[in-house]
């Protein structure tokens, strides 16, 4: 017997509040690194190091890749970062699902009103492509989560 199988990877886009992350640690880096190097100070050489710390574990966590496995009814989400680390965040059993919609479908307003619902967003979070996210709800350890994410034709069928 054949198993079904689908894969996709979804790009997160990275955002202003990334980039400036991004930026302002190199900057403070490069400026504690020279004033570290020109006084030969402990008061810049600890905070050198320490932010030099801080970026080898931050700046991983600001490139994200989103991989959509779907395996005989059971759609695993893996978190990829900086295309180096893997992380499975969450499998959905989708014969479990309420509704699978385009997030802006009419038939999620009564979802969507609902505050106490979970939202979980596993989506390129690029407005170009809003068009094609998805929203899944389905209930998740005794509570209903909608889960977005962008999936492709051969996927949803």
């Amino acid at each position: 017997m054949a198993d079904l199988y689908y894969e996709e990877l979804v790009k997160r886009k990275e955002g202003g509040k990334n980039k400036l992350i991004r930026f302002g640690l190199m900057g403070l880096t490069a400026v504690l690194i020279i004033l570290a190097i020109l006084s030969l100070n402990i008061i810049f050489i600890l905070p050198a190091i320490v932010v030099c710390v801080a970026d080898i574990f931050i700046f991983p966590n600001l490139s994200i890749e989103w991989e959509y496995q779907y395996v005989n009814g059971e759609l695993d989400i893996d978190k990829i970062m900086n295309k180096q680390k893997r992380k499975r965040v969450k499998s959905f059993e989708t014969t479990n699902a309420e509704i699978i919609a385009p997030a802006r479908s009419h038939r999620l307003d009564y979802y969507n009103s609902n505050t106490k619902l979970k939202t979980l967003d596993f989506t390129s979070a690029d407005p170009d492509r809003a068009n094609l996210v998805y929203a899944m709800i389905i209930a998740d350890d005794n509570e209903t989560i909608k889960v977005l994410f962008e999936p492709t034709a051969d996927m949803l069928k």
